[in-house]
């Protein structure tokens, strides 16, 4: 679970799936859309806010386990996972949710786990091969 509050003062301690990193994230409403703010070590990520409920809410409707997938952005992420979704023209923004170029993948690392704290999914927490479901 996180602890925080997820602003740029107090943001959001989280731990990936497996439990082997900790990083930050914070949701930036200054910016123009909204993004989450997340870092990794020295590397910033940036994400549009709204994928908060658009993953939540592309759980609820698979209904089941969906694979995390997740990837860099020049890899292939495994099809019918989250990384897939968060990168699919059919997805609510049409596209990437990851913001920086270079660095928009990961979505299925670093998004389940805030989903968690917020009690939105379940989510595994194995070595590798994760999977999230909605609540």
């Amino acid at each position: 679970m996180a602890t925080g509050s997820g602003t740029a003062e107090d943001p959001w301690v989280l731990r990936t799936p497996p439990g082997s990193s900790e990083y930050t994230m914070h949701r930036d409403d200054t910016a123009d859309p909204p993004l989450l703010v997340c870092q990794v070590g020295s590397t910033r990520l940036t994400y549009l806010a709204s994928v908060v409920d658009d993953l939540h809410a592309m759980l609820r409707e698979a209904g089941d386990w969906v694979p995390l997938g997740a990837a860099d952005e020049q890899k292939t992420p495994a099809e019918g996972s989250v990384e897939a979704w968060a990168r699919s023209a059919d997805n609510p923004v049409g596209g990437w949710y990851g913001q920086r170029k270079g660095y928009r993948g990961r979505v299925g690392m670093y998004l389940p786990p805030l989903l968690e704290a917020l009690g939105l999914v379940e989510l595994e927490h194995n070595a590798r091969n994760n999977r999230v479901r909605a609540l």
